[in-house]
């Protein structure tokens, strides 16, 4: 199937007048050179007439009938127009100024028009065609990248902000904050102390959440993502493209997620549900746990094996059909690279390029993104196992593109594994003491986690304590001994 070039969008007087209005001002070529390329022309006579224009301007140089003249009478691509005599009929169609930003547009919009075809075209190509590299699902996400990457080519609305716009856009942000229950400027992530060290969950934020196994970087994934989507179901003046929590958990499947929420919210075990070991009452909890549950925009997506883009044109795609506020990524060594010839056989290299893609995704949907991190074993050998910066497993780039970088920490996990053992010169009365200052160590960590914040590009770092359930692989606010209540008695 081949396209009828003939039948195609295209304007050919509109690029003639506005090719003539910036031969005449070379100014109008300011007023559209952002968003307008060469490409854009139906006529790749005129095509190559703006190519040469640009090139002009930008070397500084007058870009009219003459200077143009010189460069196309040696080049000789305007001979079957009539030459320089082609020129002088361009700038004799020139536009006024004013109108030079609209006939660009209008170019612009026919040149997408185009696009959407040849787009068509090669879908219906390629679908006929059953190629083993890339089945059904493949072909449409390439479909629908190529179709975002077209809504965002020449977009016309970027470039410099003004200060007191922008001014205005900050103060907009303080005034939410201001007014929001928490003070803080981003969603609220459910977990008070954590907030107000952060200020919530952020637009455009990488957000790295890293710890060893075991210390419960999935829990408290999961228990952020459940209660962001939580407050968005019930929150009034949130927009509905906001709405939405996206979870790709490359490692669990969504049942196993499903079954964790699900036993925090119901405060019944995951083991003993999984078991079936729950009497009627019970039961009669987790069905009113469901029917809540039913209603909170949480998507989980558990394809193994994703890459970056993959990633991407799911996310776009929900955004578009459901809604999006947050992307929880469980988690980045779990994503597959691109495969480029760049980052072939070089693991640290494509992670830094995953972790650009992430912050990249993060600007394009403005929505934070949080993405999981194993870190390396340099931990275990250290006496004090609390995680620092340089213990991000093959970092890469991942520490200079997160905005923000926390390690989930549980001491607890560490002190249990340090039983004491008796000592040859050691008496029994020594020994049974050092036993029992261990025991007292477990009971004083043992619903403790922490989260340790190592960098926050717009605030503190430190630490942040949170208590931790274990039997619901649940964290939570630490209720403080200031406001416990008054012991009866006392």
């Amino acid at each position: 199937m081949e396209i009828d070039s003939s039948k195609l969008p295209q304007n050919l007087e509109a690029e003639q007048a506005l090719l003539g209005a910036i031969l005449a001002n070379n100014k109008a070529f300011e007023k559209v050179s952002e968003f307008l390329k060469p490409q854009h022309f139906a006529d790749a006579i005129h095509s190559k007439i703006f190519e040469v224009i640009a090139k002009l301007i930008q070397r500084g140089h007058v870009a009219d009938v003459i200077t143009l003249k010189n460069y196309f009478e040696q080049e000789g691509s305007l001979n079957e127009v009539g030459g320089h005599k082609y020129l002088v009929k361009l700038a004799e169609c020139a536009t006024p100024l004013t109108n030079a930003e609209y006939y660009a547009q209008f170019i612009y919009d026919k040149y997408l028009r185009r696009e959407l075809i040849a787009t068509g075209f090669d879908i219906v190509n390629n679908a006929t065609v059953e190629d083993l590299d890339s089945d059904a699902s493949e072909q449409i996400e390439t479909a629908e990248k190529r179709l975002f990457d077209l809504a965002n080519q020449g977009d016309s609305r970027g470039g410099f902000v003004e200060f007191p716009e922008a001014l205005a856009s900050s103060l907009s942000n303080i005034e939410k904050a201001y007014q929001k229950e928490g003070k803080i400027s981003g969603i609220p992530s459910g977990l008070d102390d954590l907030d107000r060290k952060t200020g919530g969950l952020n637009d455009s934020d990488l957000i790295i959440l890293a710890g060893r196994p075991a210390m419960g970087k999935t829990a408290l994934a999961t228990n952020i993502a459940y209660n962001v989507a939580e407050y968005m179901s019930r929150a009034k003046d949130m927009d509905s493209h906001s709405r939405g929590v996206a979870f790709f958990s490359l490692e669990m499947s969504a049942d196993q997620l499903a079954t964790r929420i699900l036993s925090s919210a119901a405060g019944i075990s995951s083991h003993k549900m999984r078991n079936g070991d729950i009497d009627n009452a019970e039961f009669t909890r987790i069905a009113a746990a469901v029917r809540e549950l039913e209603s909170i925009p949480l998507y989980i997506d558990d394809t193994p094996g994703l890459n970056i883009n993959t990633i991407r044109t799911r996310a776009r795609r929900l955004k578009r059909n459901k809604g999006l506020g947050l992307i929880v990524i469980d988690y980045i060594q779990l994503i597959v690279g691109s495969g480029s010839k760049k980052t072939e056989g070089n693991r640290v290299q494509e992670l830094s390029e995953i972790s650009r893609g992430l912050k990249i995704l993060a600007k394009e949907l403005k929505v934070p993104v949080i993405a999981l991190s194993q870190l390396n074993r340099g931990v275990e050998q250290r006496d004090d196992k609390r995680p620092v910066m340089s213990d991000l497993r093959e970092s890469g780039s991942i520490e200079q593109d997160a905005d923000i970088v926390m390690f989930v920490f549980r001491e607890n996990y560490y002190i249990q594994n340090e039983e004491p053992k008796i000592k040859a010169s050691e008496t029994p009365d020594h020994f049974q003491k050092r036993v029992e200052e261990w025991q007292e160590r477990i009971r004083q960590t043992q619903y403790i986690g922490e989260v340790i914040i190592g960098k926050q590009r717009h605030g503190p770092t430190g630490t942040v304590q949170l208590s931790w359930n274990g039997d619901f692989a649940q964290f939570g606010n630490l209720a403080k001994e200031d406001y416990l209540p008054e012991r009866i008695g006392d």
